[in-house]
């Protein structure tokens, strides 16, 4: 965007996040007339119709989705300089936008992100959970610098990005003390006819251990299903059935929600994967990631 006006884009970016204009004139304390007539020179400038009414507010166009992720991080940055030059801090906070794939388990997303907040210089992260192709989405559209999830990009998604490989994990399987004890077989006979509780359909790993425990002649009983991973180990920790999980995380589900181990298999293999704009990664903080993902985490 050539000649452009910051005035202009400030009216642009608060009807935005207000709604409607009426609304970013009483913020403004101005007119509705001075930000109508300034807005619609902003569009001419720009070429592209930002907004399109929805009854009496106004709504985002595709072009005015991007114009409001630039604005965002010009204006985050302006504040950060007036906080700098108020307060003057030794270093620049470093931002981190993060989607995270709701079909991701949250133990494995933390684990994924916590060498990001290791870092000496100061980060502040903001997580995004959302299904999959909405994160990609926001991604094209630059309100993301990153997005992790349990699954590659498609071949066929209409988005121009990458995807690098964080690691692979084996799966492991739990249950309280209690419902073990009721189906004492080796693993993995003490799942049949055993109450099993089973990711959702998002979930990378539901194929695949449908796919396993058809291998294996295993006809669990399927208590639950569910999308998300954190509740599904809840139900697990209430005994409602078995359930599981990859085994990178094996001893952080044991202790977060007192469960046992009843066995594991390297069979059914999980993938983490790290999507972003750019063919190599740049961002300190996902480096960061992808460096003590494919050192120490995981077995590549």
């Amino acid at each position: 965007m050539s000649n452009l006006n910051y005035k202009h884009l400030h009216y642009f970016w608060a009807v935005a996040k207000a709604g409607s204009i009426a609304r970013a004139s009483e913020q403004l304390h101005l007119t509705p007339q001075t930000i109508s007539g300034q807005l619609s020179l902003f569009e001419q400038n720009q070429g592209e119709a930002l907004f399109r009414k929805n009854g009496r507010n106004l709504e985002l166009t595709e072009a005015g989705r991007l114009v409001l992720s630039y604005a965002e991080d010009i204006f985050a940055l302006g504040q950060e300089l007036e906080e700098v030059l108020h307060h003057r801090p030794t270093e620049r906070t470093l931002q981190l936008r993060v989607g995270v794939s709701d079909a991701l388990p949250k133990i494995v997303a933390y684990k994924l992100l916590e060498p990001a907040m290791q870092l000496p210089q100061t980060l502040r992260i903001s997580c995004r959970e959302g299904k999959f192709d909405v994160l990609l989405a926001e991604l094209a559209a630059h309100k993301l610098d990153v997005v992790i999830s349990d699954s590659p990009m498609p071949a066929n998604a209409k988005v121009r990005a990458y995807n690098h490989l964080l690691g692979e994990s084996g799966v492991s399987f739990f249950a309280t003390t209690a419902l073990s004890e009721q189906y004492p077989q080796n693993f993995p006979f003490c799942l049949e006819a055993a109450p099993f509780l089973m990711p959702g359909e998002d979930a990378a790993m539901r194929s695949r251990l449908l796919q396993w425990m058809d291998l294996q002649n295993l006809h669990p009983r399927i208590a639950g299903e569910f999308d998300d991973s954190a509740l599904m180990c809840a139900f697990g920790q209430a005994g409602a059935g078995m359930f599981a999980a990859p085994s990178v995380i094996a001893d952080m589900v044991m202790r977060q929600y007192d469960v046992k181990l009843i066995g594991s298999t390297e069979d059914i293999c999980e993938q983490f994967y790290a999507i972003s704009v750019q063919r190599k990664l740049t961002h300190p903080a996902v480096l960061a990631i992808s460096h003590a993902a494919q050192g120490a985490m995981f077995k590549t």
